[in-house]
């Protein structure tokens, strides 16, 4: 027999950036939403369970476009991954997913682990055994030789290496592909601003990629090698940090998404060398963060589309606190709701689960976080969040 909730008297904020609805209702049966919208036109519904959320409001779980769920955020998280068991990095990776699913965050998408860790944790969630966020995984991100994030990467050379490591990842079980355009700031000896794999090298992947029907991320910091990624025919650029107009226009035309992570050098200036994070990264870190917020600004007032991701998992990056990204995105120029937007239907069109996620409405999973604020008028809520439903099943 199905099990019926009926939830009431709540202010919806439904994901698609309309006015909240107040006064309203929403209908779950078994683990979707059955029916939605104003109170004034429920209608006569039998054999439910009532849950009164006067004061309350409801909104879709956020959805975290850039997470590494395997890192643990200390200072150094790279030196602890080399150091400790294969075990005991999918052991933290358990202990990630519960903070996730417990501060909100209902799906996400992971953009590098290393051994196959995160698709048995994709896998373990999705069968029941663990409680966590639903994910998509991308396996080992593709690298140059010695490129950034060559310690979890599959380091490839040339566009047959390319094409072929591609492959490999979606024969393994990626849901995605992450290829990394640029040197980045946690990587010792490599530069943010500097083009890694080519343009050629990234088409070959990315190609593989779309024949699979999937899609593919860049990690992308540096001017040239976003563009790169963008001609190459890239899905989402993660980062972004130094966007020009000319690179901002393509994105625009094309539709690619950019997944700003504005919290991840935030984050890294914040806490310093003192509290354990290399020097290399705090230097690089004090680069970009102003270059970072200049660009998300000009590709915000530009239209690129937005969806939200955190980095989780670099240093003082929290799994359980995404909420802080949003802050920073209001803070560049976004509306509360704009950044609540990117955070859920955003989120879900980039990761291609959009007819099943990411909205409160009838016909989609009930992922959905009960708050005692409205986040439009305080998304320090966000932080406090009063109950969080999985797959129309409470959280405990």
């Amino acid at each position: 027999m199905s099990k019926k909730m009926l939830f009431k008297g709540f202010r919806l904020i439904d994901g698609n950036g309309g006015e909240p609805i107040e006064n309203a209702y929403m209908l779950i049966v078994d683990s979707k939403i059955e029916k939605i919208g104003s109170i004034d036109e429920k209608g006569n519904i039998e054999g439910a369970a009532e849950i009164d959320l006067k004061g309350k409001t409801v909104m879709p779980g956020l959805i975290n476009s850039h997470v590494h769920i395997t890192m643990e955020p200390i200072g150094d998280p790279t030196s602890l991954m080399a150091r400790e068991s294969q075990s005991k990095t999918a052991l933290r990776g358990v202990a990630n997913l519960r903070k996730h699913l417990l501060a909100g965050t209902t799906f996400f998408r992971d953009v590098g682990a290393g051994y196959g860790i995160d698709f048995a944790l994709r896998d373990a969630v999705n069968e029941g055994l663990i409680q966590g966020a639903q994910f998509l995984a991308a396996g080992r991100c593709l690298t140059m030789t010695g490129g950034h994030g060559w310690f979890i990467g599959r380091e490839a050379d040339g566009v047959d290496e390319m094409r072929k490591a591609a492959r490999e990842q979606l024969k393994a079980g990626a849901d995605l592909i992450k290829i990394m355009a640029t040197g980045g700031v946690m990587t010792k000896g490599v530069e943010p601003g500097s083009p890694q794999l080519s343009m050629e090298e990234m088409a070959a992947a990315i190609e593989e990629t779309h024949k699979a029907g999937k899609k593919a991320a860049t990690h992308a910091q540096g001017t040239q090698g976003i563009k790169n990624a963008v001609l190459a025919g890239i899905d989402s650029v993660e980062h972004g940090i130094f966007l020009d107009d000319e690179v901002i226009q393509l994105m625009v035309e094309r539709g690619t998404y950019l997944v700003p992570t504005l919290v991840a050098p935030y984050f890294i200036v914040k806490n310093g060398i003192e509290a354990g994070i290399p020097k290399h990264a705090v230097d690089k870190a004090n680069y970009v963060m102003d270059y970072h917020r200049e660009s998300f600004k000009k590709a915000h007032k530009a239209g690129v589309k937005i969806a939200m991701g955190t980095d989780a998992g670099t240093p003082f990056n929290l799994h359980d606190k995404a909420p802080y990204e949003l802050k920073l995105m209001v803070e560049c120029g976004m509306s509360p709701m704009e950044a609540v937007v990117s955070s859920t239907r955003g989120s879900a069109d980039l990761l291609g689960i959009l007819d099943n996620y990411g909205t409160l409405e009838e016909g989609k999973y009930a992922d959905f976080i009960i708050l005692n604020e409205n986040p439009i008028d305080n998304l320090d809520t966000l932080f406090e969040i009063d109950e969080v439903y999985k797959l129309g099943k409470k959280v405990e």
